[in-house]
């Protein structure tokens, strides 16, 4: 059986593909680390903006004491493709009223499940990246979203 051959990429277009792949998984893998033992699970982000991921969690959960202790994470979205993206950051718990309250608006299921946006188990962390990268199903090489693009919020010009 002949290797898959992956169609070439243009460079220009990786920061659209990478978020295409974004878009398309609503149950990212967030890796954390407990000590010296790494830890994954599957979250629901509860916004998006560009490749700055807002991740909803309660203070009882195991992840909110391996943040506080080492607040590098890495999210990982895979597409029914198997195309990839991994986004290499830190977790910083928003503190903004008004981006919260949007956050709250935007999300019924939050609002059923805590009741009160001053619900004292909700945190919500903002995953800042330090790196996003991308891989095409088969390819077996990462190419790196550019430094430009992974702090943007907006304005990811479409995959064509």
């Amino acid at each position: 059986m002949p290797k898959p051959q992956p169609a070439p990429l243009d460079p220009a277009q990786i920061p659209a593909l990478a978020a295409a792949v974004l878009q398309n998984d609503r149950f990212p893998v967030l890796a954390t680390v407990e000590g010296d033992q790494p830890r994954a699970r599957p979250v629901s982000p509860v916004r998006t903006d560009g490749f700055v991921v807002y991740v909803a969690n309660l203070r009882v959960y195991a992840k909110t004491a391996q943040i506080a202790a080492n607040p590098k994470v890495e999210l990982c979205y895979t597409d029914q493709h198997h195309n990839q993206v991994r986004i290499t950051g830190v977790a910083e718990i928003v503190a903004d009223r008004p981006l919260l309250e949007e956050i709250w608006s935007a999300n019924p299921l939050m609002r059923q499940y805590l009741g009160s946006i001053d619900n004292p188990q909700l945190i919500v962390y903002r995953v800042v990246p330090r790196a996003v990268r991308y891989m095409q199903e088969w390819a077996l090489e990462y190419y790196d979203v550019p430094p430009e693009w992974t702090q943007r919020t907006s304005d990811i010009p479409p995959s064509t």
